[in-house]
């Protein structure tokens, strides 16, 4: 079986898409972008208890690391074009975890993305967001509607965790570009210093 790095949000549908991996043998390492200053501790408090709810289930250690990705916001936010926002701070979520799967020895990427659920997942988002990265991403929930998702969660133990009180994401952009060119994003990231940027993230990982 293989290893991946899974994207650990605090909602509903990562914990999903870690527990589909994991009931086939796999072995993961999760990773949180940790977005504070624009969002409050609670995501990271559910990330901790949705492990806790998988660790259990499977008797796996499934390490923690938390990237901080608040920096990164305050220079996208200053420096590119506000409307394509999501996709650029995808792109720096996909390059993160890829770092840590280079560090881990993991041969893939694992998200609960599913299909349309957000501005950042349309196709052409999608697009312009994963070829950030060279490490093959698997999404197990990409063809899966909402309702099914949380039917998942709920069998899994883990819905109740993903919906209590939180601050949602404050960098969210109030009109996020829903169709993106990736010529477009690559002439935004010439505005910022990418590889400055992602080692400074990739430098204040903790593992926990």
């Amino acid at each position: 079986m293989a290893k991946g790095v899974v994207l650990m949000s605090g909602g509903i549908d990562s914990p999903v898409a870690a527990d589909m991996l994991l009931s086939r043998g796999h072995e993961l390492v999760a990773v949180h972008m940790d977005n504070r200053p624009f969002t409050d501790d609670s995501p990271l408090e559910k990330v901790r208890d949705h492990l806790d709810v998988l660790r259990a289930r499977y008797g796996v250690t499934l390490p923690l690391y938390v990237l901080p990705h608040g920096s990164t916001q305050v220079t996208l936010m200053r420096n590119t074009d506000r409307h394509v926002g999501c996709v650029l701070c995808r792109r720096f979520m996909w390059r993160s975890a890829e770092k840590v799967a280079e560090r881990e020895g993991a041969t893939f990427l694992l998200t609960g993305e599913a299909l349309g659920q957000v501005a950042s997942q349309t196709l052409s988002n999608m697009r312009s967001a994963t070829v950030a990265v060279k490490m093959p991403i698997v999404r197990p929930l990409v063809g899966f509607d909402k309702h099914e998702i949380e039917e998942r969660a709920r069998a899994l133990g883990t819905y109740g965790i993903s919906t209590r009180p939180g601050l949602c994401c404050q960098a969210v952009p109030d009109r996020p570009a829903t169709r993106t060119r990736l010529v477009q994003i690559l002439g935004e990231e010439q505005k910022i210093d990418v590889d400055r940027m992602l080692d400074d993230v990739v430098r204040h990982a903790v593992l926990q």
